[in-house]
């Protein structure tokens, strides 16, 4: 029996006095206390009675409270002043909800001469968002911005990325106009996290003026705002302004891929403007921008939602040519639109330049599910994927079993 388990036997005395252990050992053995405790405590709470388990979770709170004045009493002991000890236990504490303990060695740490790493600021953060204690989160940043320290703005980077996170939108608002006040300056990993928080949480009004006020600064927007902007436009269908921003953006940036054009397609695609959409495809092509799958799946869904035949058979050739693998939306996309027109018999011919015996996958960006939505043959398909086990499945099998599917349910629709 090792020492961290003969603690677990020990009365509460002698746990808590046991505290000269090495820094690791001190926050896992009160951990393990801890969990042997509440599980005491939950199976008196489904029925389970064992001998003085009434009072199981206020022993838990006794068993902190003693090791913190056992902490604070034995100034000779080693470890004492160990920060990294402390900073474990205080963690330890706050995941497992004993807030005012945690709190306590906090202040401790605080007040001592080396204040905590931003490491331990970053995770006590993250302990409290978890737990909805954003008002902690402020007095502690409150109790940070008092010091002149050189982690300040990074404390304030901390406390955006855990307000924004928890939809606290208000809290962030005031702590990015409280450190500019200080004269810190927002870098652009804080000012683009700021407009994607704004993206999801907040109206599109208030996006734009995130957005706004990122380029005051001069900033680019990056990939993930990109996304979370589109995403908010997208879900309310409001692909004119999509359109506005990514020519605002510039679709020319060659550092997101082909991320803006493919948004601008899809917002084409999504109104089925198909003059407009080969109009801009062509664009596209000419600006050296080269297609990608997700760029031959927009036109794909439209051509096929539009019963365009010979379009689609043309971008399927298209794909062949640039050596572009097709996935499962665009194998779709052609099974959908064959069916739909009854022309099942034509799809073996069809599908013929096409390697049927590849395990299906999607690699469709999922922003263009969120406007077009997902096939029949695709949806059907994830289902099979999803819920059975057979692991051989192939594009030739999921078109056989879709064929079959399709032909019970004509043949069920006629009889009545």
């Amino acid at each position: 029996m090792n020492s961290s388990q003969l603690l677990l036997l020990l009365p509460l005395p002698q746990f808590a006095s046991a505290c000269f252990l090495p820094k690791p050992t001190l926050s896992a053995v009160f951990s393990r206390r801890l969990m042997h405790q509440k599980s005491r405590a939950s199976a008196h709470q489904q029925g389970v009675f064992f001998d003085g388990d009434e009072d199981r979770y206020a022993e838990l709170v006794g068993v902190a409270d003693e090791l913190l004045l056992q902490l604070n009493s034995s100034k000779s002991r080693p470890g004492h002043d160990d920060h990294s000890t402390l900073s474990s236990l205080m963690l330890c504490f706050a995941q497992n909800g004993l807030l005012p303990q945690a709190l306590a060695i906090w202040d401790q740490l605080l007040n001592s001469s080396s204040l905590p790493s931003i490491q331990t600021v970053s995770k006590l953060f993250d302990v409290l968002s978890k737990r909805g204690q954003f008002a902690l989160v402020a007095q502690i940043m409150a109790q940070l911005s008092c010091r002149n320290l050189d982690m300040l703005p990074q404390v304030y980077s901390l406390a955006i990325s855990c307000f924004g996170n928890g939809g606290q939108l208000e809290l962030m608002e005031s702590t990015v106009r409280e450190m500019v006040s200080k004269g810190l300056w927002v870098d652009a990993a804080t000012a683009n996290a700021y407009v994607r928080y704004y993206s999801v949480y907040g109206s599109l009004t208030e996006m734009e003026a995130a957005y706004n006020r990122l380029k005051r600064s001069r900033y680019s927007i990056d990939k993930e705002g990109i996304r979370a902007v589109a995403l908010a436009y997208l879900k309310q269908r409001k692909l004119y302004r999509l359109g506005e921003f990514l020519r605002e953006v510039g679709l020319g940036r060659s550092d997101v891929g082909n991320l803006l054009w493919n948004l601008l397609l899809l917002s084409y695609a999504a109104n089925f403007k198909m003059k407009t959409l080969q109009k801009e495809f062509l664009r596209m092509i000419e600006s050296g921008f080269k297609p990608d799958l997700t760029t031959f799946n927009v036109r794909a869904m439209a051509f096929s939602r539009m019963s365009l035949l010979w379009d689609l058979h043309l971008s399927l050739q298209h794909m062949k040519h640039e050596m572009v693998v097709p996935d499962i939306v665009t194998y779709g996309c052609v099974v959908d639109a064959y069916l739909d027109r009854r022309l099942g018999r034509n799809l073996d011919f069809v599908l013929s330049p096409m390697n049927l015996d590849d395990y299906p996958i999607v690699l469709t960006d999922p922003l263009v599910f969120e406007v077009l939505g997902k096939g029949d043959f695709h949806s059907s398909s994830e289902a099979f994927l999803e819920f059975t086990r057979h692991n051989k499945w192939t594009y030739r099998k999921l078109i056989a079993v879709y064929k079959k599917k399709q032909y019970r349910r004509s043949q069920i629709f006629w009889n009545y």
